[in-house]
């Protein structure tokens, strides 16, 4: 008993950072696809402080056009790259309408006061978000989510995600009160995709943890209408 423990729990320990790794790129794509959501906000927010609102709205539109036309050139998928163009688009017009660089983190605010009110609400009505994402970017059979002991799991990251999203929003605010050069590019790029990351692997693994927890049926179990006790889902949230 003894002797087999000291090698298990490395190997266990391995095992969980490998299905980590695994499931990351598999949700969240290539690190590189990351570029076209934070390169632009980089050019803008110094560019501005020193060269001016107009120069620099036209630098980053054009970085985000210059990285569309990249992808598309070497036949990558253009998805993340249409996004980042249109999400910088928006930005860079609100920052002109406003006529002052904080003005760039005006659909950011607005997003993060969405996404907080609609995880709140998805939790209201017993159709947590996280379950809904999790849906759409796996494919598992949604009627799964919210078996009695497995949508308590995805009820709990969902009310997270509402904090994380009601805390960048504030400091989003916070920000655009502010007006600060310095304090808009931390909040811009920190409060992107670097966030995002640290937050979907705390979900994941706070996620598994919890349908463990819970003792539910896995996906392929609650299909095949297996009864208790289940293996319960291995992989995966």
């Amino acid at each position: 008993m003894c002797n087999g423990q000291p090698t298990q729990k490395p190997a266990a320990r391995e095992s969980k950072l490998q299905e980590l790794l695994d499931e990351f790129r598999s949700v969240v794509g290539a690190r590189q696809k990351a570029l076209d959501w934070l390169l632009p906000p980089l050019v803008f927010l110094p560019l501005q402080a020193w060269l001016g609102l107009a120069i620099a709205a036209g630098a980053s539109l054009g970085l985000a056009l210059a990285l569309l036309i990249w992808r598309a050139l070497r036949r990558k998928p253009l998805r993340y790259a249409l996004v980042g163009l249109a999400g910088v688009a928006v930005a860079i017009s609100a920052a002109l309408i406003s006529r002052q660089a904080a003005g760039f983190l005006i659909p950011a605010i607005i997003s993060s006061a969405f996404n907080a009110t609609l995880c709140l609400v998805s939790v209201a009505v017993s159709r947590p978000l996280v379950a809904w994402t999790s849906h759409i970017a796996r494919g598992w059979t949604l009627e799964w989510y919210w078996h009695p002991q497995v949508q308590p799991a995805y009820t709990a990251v969902t009310l997270a995600w509402a904090l994380f999203f009601g805390l960048r929003g504030a400091l989003q605010v916070a920000a655009f009160v502010s007006g600060r050069s310095l304090w808009l590019a931390l909040v811009s790029v920190l409060g992107g995709w670097p966030s995002m990351i640290l937050l979907l692997v705390a979900s994941y693994l706070y996620g598994t943890w919890r349908l463990g927890r819970l003792e539910g049926p896995s996906v392929e179990e609650f299909e095949q209408d297996e009864p208790p006790p289940w293996q319960g889902q291995q992989r995966g949230f």
